[in-house]
């Protein structure tokens, strides 16, 4: 099991042949910073540093049972209704519009998976649902003779905070913007996101990942496990990132495989929610 930290990741362009484009990372490591983990920051325009604050419990969610519209409603009648605001709840979605209520929420049920690690410390780790969902999908891949890693869980507020105004620092806000989530915007703090690595260690967190036996097996299966690659080809104006072949999202069995079944590529759109692909 390994536990060193991968190397951090580099801004890489292209994801666009010729495009030149630079790739928008809600999952980007920080560069020259303490923290090797991603940000994300509160709403509005924030001044170039963010301060961190304690955590405080999940406030009651305001839209308990929302239901997709009517050409996104999963395909069993009977499925579980779940909040998009309640960070607590598989369907939670956390955009560029739509931040963490409360920003600095702490999952309460943080576990270490009994899967493959490439990191230690709060990164090794995922809410207890996504954990035993996960230790399946890594099972069901290694039984094909497919080896993934764990490559990055969760990230606290603080550790966002310390990332952000080091990417702020270094590069300006407007490159921090295109490089990593604000802090209290990014899924990996609530707990259901997590990215992958390959068994083989190539391409981590790099737009060649997508053709590494892991990303492979997981764009192909995930769904059967509950997960969703939720930044994916060519929807960057709807999520605000460009492709991460890398970043796993829960959202449950039966949401994934409707997704799936019925072409459906973005928590947005499933939900008929506003694109994102700038902050508010």
């Amino acid at each position: 099991m390994a536990t060193q930290q991968p190397s951090r990741r580099a801004f890489t362009g292209l994801l666009t042949a010729g495009a030149g484009l630079l790739a928008l990372s809600a999952c980007s490591p920080a560069s020259n910073t303490p923290s090797t983990a991603a940000a994300d920051t509160p709403t509005g325009s924030p001044s170039p540093t963010v301060t961190a604050t304690s955590a405080s419990p999940a406030v009651t969610p305001t839209d308990v049972a929302a239901t997709p519209l009517p050409s996104a409603t999963p395909s069993s009648a009977a499925a579980p209704q779940f909040s998009l605001t309640d960070p607590t709840s598989p369907w939670v979605v956390v955009n560029k519009h739509r931040p963490l209520n409360p920003q600095n929420f702490v999952p309460a049920d943080l576990v270490q998976p009994n899967i493959r690690l490439a990191v230690s410390g709060e990164a090794s780790l995922v809410n207890s649902t996504t954990a035993a969902a996960a230790e399946k999908m890594f099972g069901a891949a290694a039984a094909e003779g497919v080896i993934m890693t764990l490559a990055s869980g969760y990230r606290s507020y603080t550790t966002q905070v310390a990332t952000y105004n080091g990417y702020v620092a270094s590069t300006g806000q407007a490159a921090a913007d295109r490089a990593s989530a604000r802090p209290g915007h990014s899924e990996h703090q609530t707990g259901w996101a997590f990215d992958i690595g390959d068994g083989g260690g190539a391409c981590s967190f790099q737009p060649c990942f997508a053709e590494q036996p892991a990303a492979v097996w997981a764009k192909a299966n995930a769904s059967k496990f509950g997960f969703v690659v939720r930044y994916p080809w060519m929807f960057h104006e709807t999520t605000g990132y460009f492709y991460e072949s890398w970043h796993l999202r829960y959202v449950g069995v039966e949401a994934a495989t409707d997704m799936a079944a019925r072409g459906i590529a973005t928590l947005e759109e499933y939900f008929g929610l506003e694109a994102a692909p700038d902050y508010l």
